[in-house]
């Protein structure tokens, strides 16, 4: 009796571990995925829509506008486009890296970091399994591959250069020059922070790029990612 009790306690636990790996490795994808589409929906309706007439390609815009810092934790105010992850990659940036941002609302951002476009270290994280993975591609970047940041002010394209794999104490990664907290920053660079390895968080993957130029919003989306910038437009709306 007791032999029979126990395998039935061994088949509940196998049967509740099963559905607990489920849950983690799909449901949550979908609910994760759920909310930034909803992010999305709700940031866009704020953005102003091209004129008519773009702007000529190539015209010079000066210096980028850079948002003002956002302070509420779980904030929108950035969509992130990496052609490399996928033709349809879309993914927002909300204030703060807690769980309550990572676990739904796809990309966080290190709230002592610079802003988009802004001289010093836009740093972000994200999961790169589980709950909207949406870092899970990182490992994929090639030198010269384009990062798109849309606010409501513009499009910056940051152009990829490097990763590295860390232990996770390394917080000058996120520092204003990546790696080098006591340097002034006078570039502007993007950090794509997540674990490493996929299915584990012993490391974390760091991908470095460097801004390469900006466009206001009223001049249209970069011709690489328009296609889906006019989706999420229109799903917006």
């Amino acid at each position: 009796m007791a032999v029979q009790v126990a395998g039935e306690l061994l088949i509940t636990a196998g049967l509740i571990l099963v559905l607990f790996v489920a849950w983690q490795l799909w449901w949550t994808n979908i609910e994760s995925g759920r909310a930034q589409q909803d992010a999305i929906r709700d940031l866009v309706q704020d953005f102003e829509l091209p004129a008519d007439d773009p702007a000529p390609a190539g015209q010079d815009y000066g210096d980028p506008v850079v948002l003002a810092p956002v302070d509420t934790e779980g904030d929108t105010f950035a969509i992130v486009y990496v052609p490399r992850f996928g033709s349809d990659y879309a993914v927002p940036v909300s204030s703060g890296v807690g769980t309550a941002v990572l676990d739904r609302l796809g990309l966080g951002h290190y709230p002592s970091t610079a802003m988009p476009g802004g001289i010093g270290n836009f740093a972000v994280a994200g999961h790169r399994q589980t709950h909207g993975k949406s870092l899970d591609a990182i490992h994929t970047l090639v030198p010269g591959d384009r990062v798109y940041v849309q606010t409501r002010d513009g499009y910056y394209t940051y152009v990829y250069r490097n990763t590295q794999v860390v232990l996770p104490n390394r917080v000058d990664v996120i520092a204003p020059v990546p790696t080098d907290p006591a340097a002034v920053p006078t570039e502007r660079f993007l950090t794509l922070t997540s674990c490493n390895p996929r299915f584990g968080s012993q490391e974390r993957i760091i991908a470095y790029a460097a801004m390469d130029s900006w466009l206001p919003l009223s001049a249209g989306p970069p011709a690489e990612i328009a296609d889906t910038v006019a989706a999420n437009t229109t799903g917006g709306r």
